[in-house]
């Protein structure tokens, strides 16, 4: 009896309305359902104008057992961006970009930076996946050989201070699988081509369709984000780090994430993704699970 609920970005007022309408209603301070639970699949904070309310609406939900909130990447890019390196700086450069993504968040706790280190303790608990016997989700892409690398170096399925350090290792297994499993998976375009993202940045890489084989699929229809320039010939096996993809045996999965538009609907029987792009004037999107063995769009709900 879980309603999954995609990234917020600091919308608390959709939030709520979106809570009202799944039926929870707030009791002591904390919102409460008599038969259900919210999974949040991360990225509580940045880009939206009430970040703090946000927080602690879904804070209040996983202390009262209302809800389980998953790590996104936007709460361990914060996580990075605070924390010091020995040698001086930050685990997360202090950027123009960087600082950019985070100035919303920065704000919302102007002269409140005591308040703001309790919340950069409370991201450091949050799980980075999830999984029962009937479901899974993540905030980005459940790859099985990532999970099973995660299950077996993290606490509790949490990352350490000592693990968060050695994280931001480039080229190392751990900061290999952080970086699939909270920002998805990846490949160069060909020939030089490049397109601008929803926040104007330059990228010569897509975001792939890791739930799609890959061997017969081409770089424009394996892209989540539809680009128009895009070519459609196969893609180049050998650029991917690996040619596993989450296949229809698999449990149901459930992910936020990818900015998608248009109306809400399971990728496959098996596949959903929940953001709808709330922080660009989308919808902020829930999905109701109870038993069903395939996915089914009646079942999303949004605002």
């Amino acid at each position: 009896m879980i309603d999954l609920i995609g990234d917020i970005h600091g919308h608390a007022d959709q939030l709520e309305e979106l809570l009202h309408k799944l039926g929870y209603e707030k009791r002591n301070g904390t919102y409460t359902h008599p038969e259900r639970k919210v999974l949040f699949v991360g990225d509580y904070i940045d880009r939206g104008p009430k970040i703090k309310e946000t927080l602690e609406i879904v804070k209040s939900m996983v202390e009262s057992k209302n809800a389980i909130a998953l790590m996104g990447n936007h709460e361990y890019n914060a996580i990075c961006f605070h924390l010091l390196k020995e040698d001086g700086g930050h685990l997360r450069e202090h950027s123009i970009k960087n600082v950019n993504q985070h100035w919303k968040t920065i704000e919302a706790f102007r002269n409140n930076q005591e308040e703001y280190n309790d919340y950069i303790d409370w991201f450091k608990t949050l799980p980075l996946y999830y999984e029962t016997e009937n479901f899974r989700a993540v905030h980005a892409c459940w790859d099985n050989k990532n999970i099973e690398f995660l299950r077996q170096t993290l606490i509790n399925d949490r990352l350490t201070d000592e693990l968060i350090y050695k994280s931001v290792k480039k080229g190392t297994r751990l900061n290999d699988t952080i970086e699939e499993t909270l920002k998805g998976k990846e490949i160069k375009m060909p020939q030089n081509q490049f397109f601008y993202d929803k926040d104007g940045s330059k990228r010569s890489e897509i975001r792939i369709k890791w739930w799609e084989n890959p061997a017969i699929m081409t770089y424009k229809s394996i892209s989540v984000e539809p680009i128009e320039h895009l070519t459609e010939q196969q893609i180049e096996l050998s650029e991917l780090k690996s040619l596993d993809f989450y296949n229809e045996n698999e449990k149901t999965v459930f992910f936020g994430h990818y900015w998608l538009k248009g109306e809400p609907k399971p990728y496959k029987k098996n596949v959903c993704c929940l953001d709808y792009s709330v922080a660009k004037e989308g919808k902020l999107v829930a999905y109701r699970l109870n038993e069903e063995a395939k996915l089914d769009s009646k079942n999303l709900f949004y605002v």
